[in-house]
């Protein structure tokens, strides 16, 4: 009877160690299947990596630099005022942003208030910074715009 407690592996599941080196007889022997010198036929880690092309000089190297990437963008949190709509109350705060799913506080950075879209409704928002024309859209439809500091 079988049962967990006297499992055997299935037969042929164990095969023997293949012995290299043991001579020309053996079909093993002399350089052991490692071939004829060479990187793979040394002791030691092969390690080579996958994108290792033989000293050839590398595609990254090959290929030309185009493009800029700048490290400012990450300065704010950005909002723009057609988000707004989306918002129930009149005071729009980084709290009420967050809840929204608009901005992520955890990120540490102060929110920007951008122009894009149209607000036809009075708000009051509290942000770090707000752009010319988002001041003016928000301005214009009867809200105003408070400084947060930090």
């Amino acid at each position: 009877m079988k049962d967990l407690s006297n499992l055997r592996r299935p037969k042929g599941a164990n095969r023997p160690i293949k012995r290299l080196g043991r001579g020309p007889g053996s079909g093993t022997g002399k350089t052991s299947g490692k071939g004829h010198k060479g990187q793979k036929a040394r002791t030691g880690h092969h390690g080579i990596p996958a994108w290792f092309e033989g000293g050839q000089m590398p595609l990254q190297r090959r290929l030309p630099k185009r493009g800029f990437t700048s490290h400012k963008n990450n300065a704010f949190e950005i909002v723009n005022v057609k988000d707004f709509d989306r918002i129930e109350g009149d005071t729009i705060t980084p709290a009420l942003l967050h809840e929204q799913g608009l901005v992520d506080l955890g990120s540490g950075l102060p929110i920007k208030v951008l122009g894009k879209g149209d607000l036809d409704r009075k708000v009051t928002v509290k942000a770090h910074a707000v752009s010319t024309g988002a001041r003016e859209k928000i301005e214009k439809a009867g809200g105003s715009v408070e400084l947060l500091e930090g």
